[in-house]
């Protein structure tokens, strides 16, 4: 496909939103030539922060409050948001009429001619794909950000050269659309696999099986990086095709790999290993994050990076991207966290063990069926308080925590409905060395837009103390 081909076709894009991707797709397929139609279930009200920002557009018609049956079955294409489902009935209904429904990712893959590495996991995608990012751009090489946190994507287009590099942080849904179409990019990386999304997949089989699809149609001149220390990843490297480089924690005996071995990180390229770098030199918070950056290692390795560009990269990565265990301020000797991107029970207890200060905990939202029960007891075994902000998943929380006959009082768990609120109740209960920490572990649907409202609340709340 050429962006060419897009021209006068009449073309459907399913859910505008309020995040920007949605406002991305309308901008790309208008300035390709294709006649659009913007459907949404969202009022016209709802959407008035996206459709300002497309005033500037001639010749584009809005279907707002309702989707309409002849805006799916006589059109040339769709192209649905991420979060849409598949057996949504429009959506089969335009299948069932031939008419192709792609989302930005695959029509992305379709028009791309570089090399992708695309970098998926439950965990781990945002920080693994800035810091390959990062490697190569150190190295010299053109690269280009896809995806990657709220980085928009088909307007990214424009901006590759022959020799660009594009780091692709994947989601399920979005690979759910590149399964459709038998594609994976040359170099998949797959950080680790955990319960998410319930809400949206009937099972948990369901979940994998879209994750599955950054390798499943590789080919064996493509690389896999994969962490070998997951057991449900373990599981699938029988069924990748494509060359793989495991990373573990331990030290790995044979084949190419990145693992760890007395405190330092080591490359075995097959035939030499070769130190990195130190864990003691490493300056990014969380000892998750090691596992991101050796998979960042094997993905660049791949790529022919050498190992001076590597370390002096990982060295300078200091921060975490946006909202993921981020520090803000410290405040009358505490220390604020955001942490805002840790939507499941997994991640937020990544960002628990993340510190040994005593944490004064914000946590809970809207839940996605998953089982709170580990989160409960690490809040009652390591959290010095905790706030819970309203929803479904705190409720699920609270009573793991009362079945496991935690001191209520003691933990002080009140239930606000909005930040302020939240960060008012922790700042009245933390003292002089505590660490007050955003992390969620659930979905924050209900109080807030999304988790990146979450985090930006929590941000001003915090900066605004005095």
């Amino acid at each position: 496909m050429k962006i060419k081909d897009l021209k006068g076709k009449k073309i459907t894009v399913m859910g505008l939103g309020l995040l920007g991707g949605g406002l991305a797709v309308v901008r790309f397929l208008h300035e390709a030539g294709a006649r659009v139609i913007v459907t949404d279930i969202k009022s016209k009200e709802d959407l008035v922060p996206s459709i300002e920002k497309l005033k500037d557009l001639k010749n584009i018609e809005y279907v707002l409050g309702q989707h309409r049956v002849e805006d799916f079955v006589k059109v040339d294409m769709i192209v649905k948001n991420p979060a849409a489902r598949w057996d949504n009935k429009y959506i089969k209904l335009a299948l069932e009429n031939n008419v192709p429904v792609e989302i930005d990712s695959s029509l992305f893959f379709k028009l791309c001619k570089n090399t992708i590495v695309g970098v998926t996991g439950t965990k781990g995608k945002t920080t693994t794909s800035s810091l390959i990012y990062e490697i190569l751009k150190t190295a010299g090489k053109n690269v280009v950000k896809v995806g990657i946190d709220k980085i928009s994507v088909l307007d990214k287009l424009k901006e590759l050269k022959k020799d660009s590099i594009v780091v692709f942080e994947l989601s399920s849904w979005r690979l759910s659309a590149l399964g459709m179409y038998g594609i994976s990019p040359h170099v998949a990386v797959f950080t680790n696999i955990y319960p998410d999304h319930l809400n949206y997949y009937k099972t948990l089989a369901g979940y994998i099986g879209d994750k599955k699809f950054i390798f499943s149609s590789q080919k064996v001149t493509d690389f896999c990086i994969i962490n070998s220390d997951d057991r449900a990843l373990q599981k699938m490297i029988s069924e990748i095709k494509s060359q793989i480089i495991k990373f573990s924690r331990e030290k790995i005996e044979r084949g190419r790999s990145v693992y760890m071995d007395e405190e330092k990180i080591y490359l075995n390229n097959g035939i030499d290993e070769k130190r990195i770098v130190d864990i003691s030199e490493i300056k990014l918070k969380g000892q998750h994050n090691w596992g991101n950056i050796m998979a960042s290692i094997g993905a660049t390795y791949v790529l022919d990076i050498k190992v001076e560009s590597m370390r002096k990269a990982i060295l300078n990565f200091v921060k975490a991207p946006s909202q993921r265990l981020e520090f803000i301020r410290e405040f009358e000797g505490i220390q604020y966290y955001n942490d805002t991107a840790a939507t499941t029970p997994e991640s937020a207890l990544l960002g628990i063990n993340s510190f040994e200060e005593p944490i004064i905990l914000i946590c809970g939202g809207a839940d996605k069926n998953l089982d709170m029960s580990e989160l409960a007891k690490t809040i009652c075994e390591r959290v010095k308080g905790v706030i819970f902000l309203k929803g479904e998943a705190s409720d699920k929380i609270i009573s793991e925590m009362n079945n496991l006959f935690c001191d209520a009082e003691k933990k002080r768990f009140p239930i606000v409905e909005s930040m302020k609120k939240a960060v008012e109740v922790a700042r009245s209960v933390a003292e002089p060395g505590d660490v007050i920490l955003l992390s969620p572990g659930a979905a924050s649907f209900g109080i807030f837009v999304n988790e990146f409202d979450r985090g930006e609340k929590f941000v001003k709340e915090v900066k605004s103390l005095k």
